[in-house]
């Protein structure tokens, strides 16, 4: 089955912009009388329809936010219960634009083939975790739509813009060392990483920060990004490679302290420790990146990421910028480290 044809295939045909596409069919801008007949004939050949709902939606302005959580892309919605920051991130935004006067809808990325066309009637979006080269940013400045992000996109040399416009920060680097730091406190000398192998700011930052502080400890890193490292089999997998049958925590190369970016991994690393005889926290310490209700069941240190707040200041910058206002100054501070069992020394 063919994909649906979008309008940057139009545009790719026509030899125009996808702006220019839009103006052709919005009848906003001017375009060339030839310009406009060559998109027409590239949209006909192509079988392309504009979304004609999308553009009322857009003439009517209907005071919409859209909300794009890049980290849907990857994972189903059932999976979600293991990583409730988004689920309680996205009901503080709903609340936040309301007291605003606007409505949220939480849709999937409009750039992907089997994307929302109607999401692009929104006023404004509001992204979660953007990736290298995120293509919403891209389309959001071709088309003029603001987009606030929660985190940072990483540049292209791998650097990090903490002072960038139109970003609501999450504080990786103070979190991540609150964590590492804390572990060192209770004892740990052998700290792991785990986390997923992404792009966004959130685990490829840590990862960055991670090695900063081992390497200035003399401590070996040891870290394992995991293709899924947001279930349960990445946590039990992990302990298979860092604790070898007979392996001693702290010794023969053996981490003392896991550190978990999500909750579900350092569920099942805690489960099997405790199969492999090394008990939680006695031999092994561990702590999550991002508390969520399996971690709270299971006694696990995590870091409340305060999704609620972050949401606030990020529906509170966009409504600034649709209104032609200064957004307010946000003090950092947000993320906070729940000491559980654990831990414990």
């Amino acid at each position: 089955m063919t994909r649906r044809p979008r309008i940057a295939d139009v545009a790719r045909r026509a030899g125009v912009s996808v702006t220019t596409v839009s103006h052709t069919f919005s009848g906003n801008g001017v375009v060339a009388a030839e310009t406009r007949e060559r998109v027409r004939a590239a949209a006909h050949e192509l079988g392309y329809r504009p979304d004609v709902l999308a553009q009322g939606l857009r003439r009517n302005r209907l005071s919409v936010l859209a909300l794009v959580a890049r980290p849907l892309d990857r994972i189903s919605p059932d999976q979600l219960h293991g990583v409730d920051y988004f689920l309680r991130l996205a009901g503080a935004a709903a609340m936040a634009a309301l007291d605003a006067g606007y409505c949220l809808m939480l849709v999937g990325d409009p750039v992907r083939d089997d994307g929302p066309s109607a999401a692009l009637a929104a006023e404004g979006f509001l992204l979660t975790e953007p990736i290298l080269g995120d293509p919403l940013i891209d389309l959001c400045e071709r088309i003029g739509t603001p987009c606030v992000t929660v985190g940072l996109p990483p540049r292209e040399d791998g650097t990090w813009d903490d002072r960038a416009p139109c970003h609501v920060g999450i504080e990786t680097e103070r979190i991540t060392v609150d964590v590492l730091e804390h572990l060192a406190a209770a004892g740990s000398r052998a700290i792991a990483f785990l986390a997923a192998d992404e792009q966004d700011e959130w685990s490829l930052r840590s990862v960055e920060v991670y090695r900063r502080w081992c390497d200035a400890r003399g401590m070996p890193e040891r870290v394992l990004l995991h293709a899924d490292a947001i279930g349960a089999e990445a946590g039990r997998d992990a302990v298979d490679q860092w604790f070898p049958q007979g392996s001693v925590p702290g010794a023969d190369g053996a981490p003392d302290a896991l550190f978990c970016l999500a909750a579900a991994p350092a569920v099942g690393a805690a489960e099997r420790l405790r199969e492999l005889g090394h008990a939680v926290p006695g031999a092994v310490r561990i702590a999550v990146g991002s508390d969520a209700e399996e971690a709270r069941a299971a006694d696990l240190t995590a870091v409340d990421l305060q999704p609620e707040e972050l949401a606030r200041r990020a529906v509170t910058t966009l409504v600034a910028r649709l209104r032609g206002t200064d957004a307010p100054a946000l003090p950092g501070g947000v993320g906070r480290l729940v000491p559980r069992g654990s831990t414990a020394r």
